[in-house]
């Protein structure tokens, strides 16, 4: 018999123990999830997620000591290689943008979250975004609201580095080849990829493909 995938390990913080208490008993119930922390505040959330036993922290954003935006940001720059989602009980354009700005790859609505919080933190460990309906007409309409008021719009939103990476992935390169081709660690190609396909919106290797193509970095 195959061995069973690990599960990902998720810290969850709320300062709400029976908002976590629901969430635990939702995560725990997927084979592939398990809670292994849990956090009532940011500065909690910090520690827990940065000693290096969690895969995926999922932060409210309402917390006190320290928000789970600024938990995020902190998060982000101590352990890179946390995935992180933000759950919030608000369809708010500024926490969403602020959310994605700190590091986070996902933004769940407390009032699905039974519905999208799975969806949610499997996207996040495949290194794909997770926008809710809004949050995607909040992105298209700050896009033609810069647009409109003659903001200069870049050329491209991806770094010169993450373009070198596209253009390896659209050419069929494996993260271990293009470990080794950029003389970086797999972790950091997987921590890039996971930033360009948050930046631009995509899912997979075949959207990136596509817009290697677009973008004339590879021949079609």
């Amino acid at each position: 018999m195959a061995d069973e995938p690990i599960p990902t390990r998720i810290l969850l913080a709320d300062d709400h123990a029976l908002v976590r208490r629901g969430l635990r008993l939702i995560l725990d119930a997927e084979p592939d999830l398990t809670v292994v922390a849990e956090a009532a505040n940011g500065a909690e959330a910090v520690e827990a997620a940065t000693g290096g036993e969690v895969d995926l922290a999922v932060l409210d954003i309402a917390m006190p000591r320290m928000t789970g935006i600024q938990a995020a940001r902190e998060i982000s720059r101590r352990a890179p290689s946390v995935r992180i989602l933000i759950l919030s009980m608000y369809d708010n354009e500024q926490y969403f943008f602020e959310s994605l700005k700190a590091g986070a790859s996902g933004y769940v609505l407390k009032s699905v979250a039974d519905r999208d919080l799975l969806e949610a933190c499997r996207a996040a460990m495949r290194g794909e975004p997770f926008l809710y309906p809004g949050a995607v007409t909040a992105l298209v309409r700050d896009y033609l609201r810069r647009v409109r008021h003659g903001e200069r719009i870049p050329e491209s939103v991806l770094t010169p580095r993450e373009e070198e990476i596209v253009k390896l992935i659209a050419e069929g390169n494996s993260a271990k080849e293009i470990a080794e081709t950029l003389v970086i660690s797999v972790k950091t190609v997987d921590r890039h990829r996971a930033n360009i396909l948050a930046k631009l919106g995509m899912r997979d290797r075949l959207d990136l493909t596509r817009y290697a193509i677009r973008a004339g970095l590879v021949e079609p």
